[in-house]
């Protein structure tokens, strides 16, 4: 018994942990295996935060729905983590950047398509 117990406990701790992927509007499905991300309650608008400090790049959720935005400096996304009003501040400092903007993703296509 001990036994079994042992190598069901040793299978747990050995078994690769899956990474989570969501989709995100107008990208498709992105992996958050990089991404630090937080649920936030303080916020009517913003209901999660994925950050990849390395990649500058920035996973919202919003109303049930996940958008992108790339090239975004930390000291953004630290002001938007502070900010009284976060949804304010990512209205008035992200989200008027993208999609096209200054933290828009640009997608690169395959030629020809």
């Amino acid at each position: 018994m001990i036994r079994a117990a042992t190598s069901f406990i040793l299978l747990l701790l050995t078994a690769p942990a899956g990474t989570e992927t969501v989709e995100v509007r107008d990208s498709g499905p992105v992996d958050l295996g990089t991404f630090e991300c937080r649920d936030i309650n303080r916020s009517t608008m913003i209901q999660r935060v994925c950050y990849d400090r390395a990649q500058c790049a920035m996973i919202v959720g919003i109303k049930g729905g996940y958008d992108r935005f790339c090239e975004l400096p930390p000291e953004t996304f630290d002001g938007f983590m502070g900010a009284p009003s976060m949804g304010q501040f990512f209205n008035q400092n992200i989200r008027g950047s993208a999609p096209d903007g200054r933290y828009g993703c640009r997608i690169k296509r395959p030629p020809g398509s």
